[in-house]
């Protein structure tokens, strides 16, 4: 490739934004009206403007999918589009039910009160991504603002990735074909939907490269640090997630390291240490803060986002929904076995090219397993996105030219330094090999 890697990390990401033209609106889920509220509250609206112009995006997209859904239905196109009567319907309900609660008094905190106040708090926790959106809206109004916002997240999560590999040391066309994946797979869709996933996937990205960092010898535990608070500002539970899941594939690898007879490392006691005391800071922090717990969200699951009376037995009806969740959606994955053996074959690609970093990539896949296990709803796929990492860094690494048949490209991303870095010393003055350390020459 005779352009610059930073050309075609703009080129693809530019590609990417241009081809997200073909759908400004009818991305929006029941949580974008919330963040979308906040982020105007932020701005300055009061709880009447925001509400109204949150209610204006959600019911013109709902409109607009409605009528291309007419559109092309063959037992219904030559009637009238039902386009206007969707969004005018929309228009009175969301008017009639938010109206009501506003005039009833349910005016505290940042979001519009589209829910009861006890499931509007589990927003109220999460200003990252509000804060996010606030200049995008504010620059560019909501429609073209939550696309513009929607954009940008993708294009630094697949910049992210190309970072990523090229820090694993892939060379330049693996570490775009990585880049061009992330846009491609369930990661590009879910990152353009105007809610909190895509934020949060970018900064799983950016925690995983300052874990490649530290692995590499880099003094990079701050990197993976501001990552996970960050995450924590976007949603505490996905921050808990990541801190237990790396830290336990840290202390998995300083476990193989000793067992195999090799020091564990400076680059491992790092890690461990950062995460762990993110994990605990995390819970201390949410306690502190009042911060719905796991009763609070075990009752939203089960009584239908608290428009039902709390369930008495709470824990055993979750088991039991459970199970019956995990072999439905095992039976639907053999059904249609895609996403496992793109799951697997990463995984395998990671694992394989270098064994330290192939399990932080796990432990940051295993999030979403974490995530959806929390929240066990068939009707819901955007929980997994954390897993579609797994493939989408595993995959350049398993296709990528074995590090024995030719020289690995330098590791940093936008410009070549002079050498590649050597492999990680021990303790002991020796090359640490496999869940010893550092990525094979």
């Amino acid at each position: 490739m005779r352009a610059r890697p930073a050309a075609w990390v703009l080129f693809l990401a530019a590609l990417f934004g241009c081809l997200q033209l073909a759908n400004v609106t009818g991305r929006d889920t029941p949580d974008s009206r919330n963040y979308l509220s906040y982020a105007l509250a932020l701005g300055g609206a009061d709880k009447r403007e925001a509400a109204g112009r949150s209610i204006a995006y959600l019911c013109a997209s709902r409109g607009e999918t409605a009528s291309r859904e007419h559109s092309v239905d063959v037992r219904r196109f030559r009637a009238p589009d039902p386009g206007p009567g969707v969004r005018a319907e929309c228009r009175r309900h969301y008017e009639r039910t938010v109206g009501g609660r506003l005039d009833a008094g349910q005016t505290s905190g940042w979001t519009a009160p589209f829910m009861g106040e006890r499931f509007m708090r589990i927003f109220e926790v999460r200003p990252g991504y509000p804060l996010l959106l606030l200049p995008f809206v504010t620059l560019f109004g909501v429609t073209w603002g939550l696309w513009a916002a929607g954009v940008c997240v993708a294009a630094a999560g697949g910049a992210l990735v190309f970072l990523l590999l090229r820090t694993v040391g892939v060379p330049v066309a693996a570490a775009l074909t990585g880049q061009a994946l992330y846009y491609v797979l369930p990661t590009g869709t879910t990152a353009m939907r105007p809610m909190a996933e895509g934020t949060m996937t970018a900064l799983t990205l950016s925690a995983l490269l300052g874990c490649a960092l530290v692995l590499r010898g880099r003094r990079a535990g701050a990197v993976v640090a501001l990552s996970l608070a960050l995450l924590f500002t976007v949603k505490h539970s996905q921050a808990l997630f990541l801190a237990v899941c790396l830290a336990a594939a840290c202390a998995l690898i300083g476990v193989h390291r000793r067992r195999s007879g090799r020091p564990v490392g400076d680059d491992v006691r790092t890690l461990l240490k950062v995460t762990a005391g993110a994990a605990a800071g995390t819970v201390l922090l949410a306690r502190l803060l009042h911060y719905p717990s796991e009763s609070d969200s075990l009752q939203d699951l089960l009584t239908d986002h608290f428009l039902r009376p709390d369930r008495e037995r709470p824990w055993q009806e979750f088991v039991r929904l459970e199970v019956n969740f995990w072999v439905e959606w095992l039976r639907r994955q053999l059904l249609a076995p895609l996403f496992l053996v793109l799951v697997g074959a990463g995984a395998f690609g990671a694992l394989r090219r270098w064994p330290a970093f192939g399990a932080l990539l796990l432990g940051a896949g295993a999030t979403g397993l974490l995530s959806t296990a929390a929240h066990p709803d068939i009707a819901i796929d955007r929980l997994l996105v954390m897993v579609w990492l797994v493939p989408v860094v595993g995959l350049p690494l398993l296709l990528a030219p074995s590090p024995g048949a030719a020289p690995p490209d330098p590791p940093v991303a936008l410009r070549a330094p002079a050498q590649f870095p050597a492999p990680l010393k021990g303790a002991r003055g020796t090359a640490q090999r496999g869940f010893g350390g550092a990525a094979p020459e």
